[in-house]
């Protein structure tokens, strides 16, 4: 029994057969670190923003693409791919770099490009060329928005850069070009109750976002966050506690948004806490059964 709505399971019934996501790093920047928008980033974004498990960002886009695939393809006898920029703000790439790149990774097999980035970089430039590779590659375009917490007051914290509203407003354009939106939240933010995660799954359920992807905060070293951490300024929420948001936040949460991610991961020498010191299948595991055993599942309880 699925208890909430997987991706593998969407992706099988849109292609009618698995589909694996190939890595894309970029030896790009964010417009929260050089100034335009804030310094320094994310309080919880290291150097290596999230790209721990790509190949090195100096590698072309095709390279990269054409390594993964054939490691994976021979791994699990694949045939179709989702090439994945996951890395920093894609679209604050120089407009004539993104295009190349984007066109790069349209190679044979590929049947969705999926762009990770901010709210606050949707200029019509970029979504226009992804709308126009589109049309003439036939491949589905999903744009990852980062949103990570329903609350002003704690993006101010996190330096997030910019608001809630900004989001919102991110979400509607993106879907004026036809394009799938996946919306990132971390969901045991240290200055965020309960009550901020459902909000979060109300702001996503009125949205009608495609996606979601729930992270569970792990801190880099190195980072402010980090420095926070060790110098005892912040308090993490227990493991029960998280768990029981985890769950909370899939039953209010529409059944139809895709759950393409349950938690966040990093190499161990790259953090000081991850997932409560336990592996993310066993997390997973746990609240799967918990959930099934509590008769409970995505969308039980959605809000609006």
């Amino acid at each position: 029994m699925d208890v909430y709505y997987k991706h593998s399971k969407y992706l099988m019934e849109k292609y009618k057969e698995k589909v694996y996501k190939l890595p894309i790093n970029l030896p790009g920047s964010c417009p929260n670190r050089d100034g335009t928008k804030g310094f320094g980033g994310c309080i919880f974004c290291g150097e290596k923003a999230a790209g721990f498990e790509a190949l090195p960002p100096d590698l072309p886009v095709k390279e990269q693409l054409l390594k993964n695939k054939e490691y994976i393809g021979k791994k699990y006898k694949a045939k179709k791919f989702i090439a994945y920029f996951q890395n920093y703000t894609n679209t604050y790439l120089p407009i004539e770099v993104f295009k190349k790149y984007i066109n790069e990774a349209a190679i044979p097999g590929v049947v969705e490009i999926a762009i990770s980035t901010r709210p606050d970089c949707l200029e019509d430039e970029y979504l226009s060329a992804l709308k126009e590779l589109k049309e003439e590659k036939n491949v589905e375009i999903t744009v990852e928005l980062g949103l990570q917490s329903a609350r002003d007051e704690t993006l101010k914290i996190i330096n997030r850069g910019h608001d809630v509203l900004t989001f919102i407003n991110g979400v509607y354009k993106v879907k004026e070009y036809g394009f799938r939106v996946v919306a990132h939240i971390i969901i045991n933010l240290p200055w965020d109750d309960e009550k901020a995660v459902l909000d979060c799954a109300r702001l996503l359920n009125n949205l009608k976002v495609d996606g979601v992807k729930i992270h569970s905060l792990y801190i880099v070293k190195n980072t402010p966050l980090c420095r926070m951490y060790e110098n005892g300024e912040i308090k993490l929420i227990s493991y029960g506690e998280f768990k029981s948001r985890v769950k909370k936040f899939l039953m209010a949460l529409s059944p139809d948004i895709v759950v393409e991610r349950l938690f966040g991961r990093a190499p161990e020498e790259e953090v000081v806490f991850e997932n409560y010191g336990s592996s993310w299948r066993k997390i997973h595991d746990e609240i799967v059964c918990e959930m099934i055993k509590e008769g409970s599942y995505q969308g039980k309880n959605v809000i609006l």
